[in-house]
């Protein structure tokens, strides 16, 4: 199959660093805000460097906090909806994160992937006006989700194209970010190209924040191992590596592109 017939979703949730409040840890918002700035800019320079054009799920407080970086993303790559806060949702903020990050960047906003991927209707998505949905990992992740009998495929919901985080055939080992920070690169790189090849598509994500100063948190190892600048590193060794597999393209650009089938609409409680 020619490389031109892969699709490589590249995505990055740009959010509040709010992930040591889940650890009994205290930080203010205006570091939490300020750790994710450092990384995204890290991570926008080795797209820039790569010449990839990635998908940036934003939240709306992030966006308005700083509007000149979101309008300078828009120029290159997609933006999409990650809510109006991370730590926290309401139905309304579907619609009104998407209002936020169309007016603050310029660019219509199609796609939307909920803050730590947890369950949100996709009849609620739809109406808001999005074209697709990236908020479930089809694995199980204890403590977090079980999504074993979920499709590991795209598919669509009336109009809504749900596209799943990729997660390897059979076993449903998850490709996600932590995946890619624990395992030895080579495995990680064999894991990822295996999915690739196999279902002509891989969707993987990550958080700027990764990519910044997150030593001295009190994050546990398995989250705080290659952070900054190794994590800088790892990423653009393997975006290079990725890329002869298969082309790099956005969400709403792989939406134009797939023929995904259909099936019986499920409807999980929204979250409070």
């Amino acid at each position: 199959m020619p490389r031109r017939d892969r699709f490589i979703l590249l995505s990055f949730d740009v959010e509040e660093f709010d992930i040591p409040l889940e650890y009994g840890q205290t930080v203010d918002p205006e570091t939490q805000f300020q750790v994710s700035l450092q990384g995204l800019q890290a991570v926008l320079g080795v797209l820039d460097r790569l010449n990839v054009r990635a998908t940036f799920f934003t939240t709306a407080n992030f966006a308005l906090r700083f509007p000149e970086v979101m309008q300078a993303i828009a120029q290159r790559h997609e933006v999409a909806s990650h809510g109006f806060y991370h730590s926290s949702f309401e139905v309304q903020d579907l619609a009104k994160s998407r209002q936020v990050l169309a007016d603050v960047t310029g660019q219509a906003i199609v796609g939307y992937r909920m803050a730590r991927l947890q369950p949100v209707a996709d009849r609620e998505i739809a109406a808001a006006g999005y074209r697709y949905n990236s908020s479930m990992n089809p694995t199980w992740i204890p403590g977090r989700y079980n999504n074993l009998k979920q499709p590991r495929q795209p598919y669509r919901v009336d109009r809504l194209l749900n596209i799943p985080v990729s997660v390897t055939p059979g076993i449903r080992f998850p490709l996600f970010w932590l995946s890619f920070k624990n395992l030895p690169l080579w495995c990680y790189k064999l894991l990822s190209v295996w999915t690739l090849v196999s279902d002509r598509q891989l969707n993987l994500y990550f958080h700027p924040w990764e990519f910044g100063p997150i030593q001295g948190y009190g994050l546990p190892q398995y989250i705080a191992r290659h952070g900054g600048a190794a994590m800088v590193t790892r990423l653009e060794r393997y975006l290079r590596w990725i890329g002869r597999y298969g082309q790099f393209v956005t969400f709403a650009e792989f939406c134009d592109r797939t023929t995904a089938p259909h099936q019986q609409p499920q409807l999980p409680v929204n979250p409070t």
